[in-house]
């Protein structure tokens, strides 16, 4: 079984954060350098929220904001879902869809270990699918399998 630690593995080990008091301006300008779609807040050590472009879509272009004088900490998501390595990529990909979220913070031991897109868990999903299509083509046509000859 695919674990969210699998998708991990794949992916950098970096994970881009801000500060709540940090101007929404500053988080904009951090997505775009680093061409990403979230960044995790951290405050004192903790995760505090994350900062996505749809914070950004929803709560200040739509309500008139300025980015340059809005903090993160007033767009910022609170209510944050994460998940363990342990986890299946199955079980992320159906918290995410239930919860409707695109990044997901991945928790061990209470540390902050990493996050996981849905991009990443859908590539996981199909990566994973075409080997096992391709071990049973392999298995079906006996192409791995080496005839061995009777001995008279």
């Amino acid at each position: 079984m695919l674990k969210v630690q699998d998708v991990l593995r794949s992916k950098s080990k970096k994970i881009w954060s801000i500060s709540s008091r940090e101007t929404t301006y500053k988080a904009l300008e951090i997505l775009a350098e680093k061409d990403i779609g979230a960044l995790m807040v951290i405050d004192q050590g903790k995760l505090a929220g994350i900062f996505s472009e749809r914070d950004y879509a929803r709560k200040v272009i739509l309500k008139g904001k300025s980015s340059r004088e809005t903090s993160v900490g007033e767009l910022m998501t609170k209510e944050v879902y994460s998940i363990t390595p342990d986890k299946t990529v199955d079980e992320c990909m159906a918290l995410m869809t239930t919860v409707h979220c695109r990044h997901m913070p991945v928790f061990e031991n209470n540390q902050l270990i990493g996050v996981v897109t849905i991009g990443d868990i859908v590539n996981a999903i199909i990566n994973d699918q075409q080997i096992k299509i391709q071990d049973l083509e392999k298995y079906i046509t006996g192409s791995d399998y080496v005839a061995v000859e009777d001995n008279p």
